[in-house]
């Protein structure tokens, strides 16, 4: 069986689920871990029985032990190391947000093609049966007349924030943020099923480091649909996610982890529409990113590159709209 050789950057929580997640699929082989510090990168690579560690990206993306590289560092990285990364003709699987703005958006797009390498956006949720499910029985909802979606998570860093201690999470350095770290959770699903708005609103809560603590977005498109979107690291919901159509909606939880999925018709009992999902939530992503590789494609037919740079197009917008200025946007 033919294997995809992956190194990975960053240390965090995310790259342990992808890991766990893409070690269920036999094709996934986890060659090698990038990090800043020695002692990190060599504790991480105990814990995941990883060979080889490096301190230098450079050196990584040069070696010839690894095909792929899943980049989950802090969004203001995502750019430069992917592209580095690409220019060295590995696949980039890169961690959501894509980028800290379209700019670089569309500088990652255009190195991936130029070196024929394959480039995809770590979403993981659009990639799984339960929304691929959605996806599939918009059409028994008739016309759908609106798209809403709500995720607020209170972050476990804000308290130190009000103490005065700006971690990562807080810090514009870093491209983060409430639209950058959760909204895009709620707006790139959006995308992927109806495609770009017309126009955009949004009001907020800028913090006093320059980020977003929480937002508000109403997205109108030219057939008279309507989304909106709630989101913030501030507060917590308990809301769910509605697709309303003519002749009934579909219903999900949570749209970062998508659990119940019911359709509820106009007229009728209610159905769940979940289809088993024997494998690890991070899994699909991972072996989709396999499946484009070993075919020959280019990328993904869900999380396309247009869907990614769209997303991200909108980001920019709300961010303006809020007032929310990065460095990377210098």
């Amino acid at each position: 069986m033919e294997k995809i050789r992956f190194g990975v950057v960053g240390t965090n929580f995310i790259t342990d689920w992808v890991i766990e997640g893409g070690s269920q699929d036999p094709r996934f082989e986890l060659t090698a871990v990038c990090s800043r510090s020695a002692v990190t990168g060599q504790a991480f690579a105990e814990k995941h029985n990883i060979p080889h560690t490096y301190t230098s990206l450079e050196e990584m993306a040069a070696s010839p032990l690894i095909d792929a590289v899943y980049v989950a560092s802090p969004n203001a990285f995502h750019a430069s190391q992917s592209i580095l990364c690409m220019k060295h003709g590995k696949h980039v699987l890169c961690e959501k947000a894509f980028a800290s703005n379209a700019r670089e958006a569309r500088q990652m797009i255009e190195t991936a093609r130029t070196h024929n390498v394959v480039l995809m956006e770590a979403m993981k949720p659009t990639l799984t049966p339960a929304f691929l499910a959605i996806r599939d029985r918009l059409c028994d909802i008739g016309v759908v007349r609106r798209y809403f979606s709500c995720y607020c998570q209170y972050s476990s860093r804000y308290d130190k924030f009000k103490e005065g201690i700006v971690l990562n999470a807080f810090q514009p350095e870093l491209s983060n943020g409430a639209t950058m770290d959760i909204g895009v959770y709620t707006i790139y699903p959006m995308v992927v099923l109806f495609g770009r708005p017309k126009a955009v609103q949004a009001t907020g809560i800028r913090l006093s480091s320059g980020v977003d603590g929480q937002a508000a977005v109403h997205f109108t498109y030219d057939n008279g649909m309507t989304g909106t979107v709630l989101y913030g690291k501030i507060t917590d919901s308990t809301l769910p996610t509605e697709i309303q159509g003519e002749k009934g909606t579909i219903k999900t939880d949570r749209i970062n982890i998508i659990g119940d999925v019911v359709l509820i018709p106009r007229k009728g009992a209610p159905e769940n529409i979940r289809p088993a999902t024997p494998h690890h939530e991070y899994y699909y992503e991972v072996s989709e990113f396999i499946d484009i590789i070993l075919s020959g494609r280019k990328e993904s037919a869900v999380n396309t590159l247009n869907n990614s740079l769209i997303t991200m197009e909108l980001l920019d917008e709300i961010r303006n709209h809020l007032g929310v200025h990065f460095p990377a946007d210098d």
